[in-house]
């Protein structure tokens, strides 16, 4: 990657519907999972995703079953292109816990290969840090060769590897001290 394709988190914002909802059609497009999207999938519009991104913010207005979580948009700075979204769940449920981890991210279809996601994790650390996280639990699929590249990178330790009977599938759990990844990526 080059120094025109550095990244920057940021909160979405309204400015951002229009770009969040082509995001959500290249992967409807292509049949690909939305990792770290919240709830995009099953959003009706994109306004409709942001106010429920917003209610994720708070624990007051959380939906029950779920936790505090803040989302960001990865934007390329050299075109202000969304290429990427993760998640940070500020605590676990038992699913979470278990079976997902604290943070979930994705980058476009287009965009991919290019270590966008990378740099997307490490620059999710401060923040991370910022919410009281001395360490985080990152999971991916056995077969997603580029996510487990991507936690290993960031300092991810492999700790094991689970069975999720909901969804009928393995998951590796990879925990990243905060405190050994500090300035990773930063």
């Amino acid at each position: 990657m080059n120094k025109n394709e550095r990244l920057r988190l940021v909160a979405p914002d309204e400015s951002h519907l229009d770009a969040v909802w082509a995001y959500r059609q290249e992967f409807l497009d292509a049949g690909d999972s939305m990792d770290g999207c919240g709830p995009i999938r099953r959003a009706e519009s994109a306004e409709a995703w942001l106010q429920d991104v917003r209610a994720y913010l708070d624990p007051a207005t959380v939906p029950a079953d779920r936790v505090q979580a803040t989302q960001f948009l990865a934007v390329r700075e050299s075109d202000g292109r969304i290429v990427g979204m993760i998640q940070i769940r500020h605590r676990f449920n038992d699913y979470l816990e278990k079976y997902a981890g604290h943070i979930g991210y994705s980058v476009r279809p287009s965009e991919r290969r290019r270590g966008y996601a990378r740099e997307m994790l490490g620059l999710s650390f401060p923040f991370c840090r910022s919410i009281g996280l001395s360490r985080v639990l990152i999971c991916c699929f056995p077969g997603n060769e580029g996510s487990r590249r991507t936690i290993l990178e960031n300092g991810g330790v492999y700790e094991s590897t689970v069975y999720c009977p909901d969804t009928d599938d393995y998951i590796e759990r990879y925990w990243v001290d905060l405190t050994d990844a500090a300035g990773k990526n930063e």
